[in-house]
């Protein structure tokens, strides 16, 4: 492939042999060498939240310059160029760079990159199943997974936003089998920020008291937020709120159908939230977990709590700020188990339906 390179006093224009013109910005800096971060489905909703926040330093600190890979379906490039404009009119002085690259080219959109964030997928439509959503995406997953692994960094990690992020995170992970399973994250942060918020504002304490809530399982209506071992001030969250029938019966399915609820309220599903959390589960990665926290995520198990090796499920976890591992030695009780169990079975049932399309 070539690559033709015009240089002007704002970046640099490249026009490659498969007749993609890649616009990169080249700014100046005396700062580290940037972080490459790609995000597929970069022109929507979500794309669209995460973008500037990656841009201005919020994640990776004020002194960390970052390079942003933003990835769209061709239809929607020219969207995309309105977010790199909005982007250059920020002036963040940490964005290094904007390479844009449409979904046909995946290889390049994932070129050197540190960071993966898996945004794009095909929503749920109306009268689709689940199993029929899973079917559609998975050849978009399939080939996600071969090309981080063909031209990511060596370092890269990834998080699946997409739903359904865990079986999607499962079929891409599967699909690059030369990258560690430890790099691989399908986001529960959503959930865990809808609980603790729902814990804090039943307890009338502030959001900041709740510390170690999890989501196991999927992200899906069987997900099982753990109150039993989330903390409202230090104390167990049942001896707080002390009302067994509201958390089992309402703050359960609360969380559970959570994004159901902000779709029927403004006609489309959550972006900001999501785009949040997404970055939060960033954050949680990269940064030295507190000794007494944990925070949530679907990893690759290693048959932890019975759950099935090499399925994508939701844990406790904790981080050094290079390698998450899932927190031992949790007890649950008959009707938390059963809860588990029971997402436990779906995860199944969702590998089952891609089975073929797992190497």
């Amino acid at each position: 492939m070539f690559v033709k390179t015009i240089k002007g006093l704002n970046g640099v224009l490249e026009k490659t042999s498969t007749g993609i013109c890649l616009y990169k910005h080249e700014m100046v800096s005396e700062m580290a060498s940037p972080i490459r971060v790609a995000v597929t489905g970069a022109a929507g909703n979500i794309g669209y939240a995460l973008a500037f926040r990656l841009a201005s330093g919020e994640v990776f600190g004020p002194d960390q310059p970052v390079h942003l890979n933003l990835i769209e379906i061709p239809p929607a490039i020219s969207a995309l160029d309105g977010v790199e404009m909005e982007l250059d009119d920020c002036a963040f002085s940490t964005l290094a760079g904007v390479t844009k690259v449409d979904s046909d080219h995946l290889e390049e959109g994932f070129g050197d990159c540190n960071f993966v964030l898996c945004v794009g997928s095909v929503p749920r439509g109306k009268g689709m199943e689940r199993g029929d959503l899973i079917r559609i995406n998975g050849p978009i997953f399939t080939n996600t997974g071969k090309a981080i692994q063909a031209a990511a960094a060596k370092d890269v990690r990834i998080v699946v936003v997409g739903n359904p992020c865990n079986t999607n995170c499962l079929i891409a992970m599967n699909n690059a089998p030369d990258i560690p399973r430890d790099r691989w994250y399908a986001m529960m942060m959503l959930d865990q920020n809808r609980a603790k918020t729902q814990l804090a504002q039943k307890s009338g304490q502030p959001v900041s008291s709740v510390s170690k809530m999890t989501i196991w399982g999927n992200h899906s209506a069987t997900q099982f937020p753990d109150y039993f071992h989330a903390e409202i001030g230090g104390t167990p969250a049942p001896e707080v709120i002390k009302d067994d029938a509201w958390l089992q019966n309402d703050f359960i399915p609360i969380v559970q159908k959570r994004g159901a609820a902000v779709i029927n309220a403004r006609g489309a599903s959550s972006a900001a939230s999501a785009a949040n959390a997404a970055l939060d589960t960033v954050k949680s990665i990269i940064s030295v977990t507190p000794e007494n926290e944990t925070f949530s995520a679907a990893v690759c198990s290693d048959g932890s709590y019975g759950v099935d090796e090499g399925l994508i499920f939701g844990f406790p976890l904790q981080s050094d700020g290079a390698t998450s591992k899932i927190v031992q030695g949790q007890e649950h009780n008959e009707f938390a188990q059963q809860k588990i169990d029971a997402t436990l079975k779906e995860l199944r049932e969702e590998r089952d339906t891609v089975k073929d399309l797992l190497n």
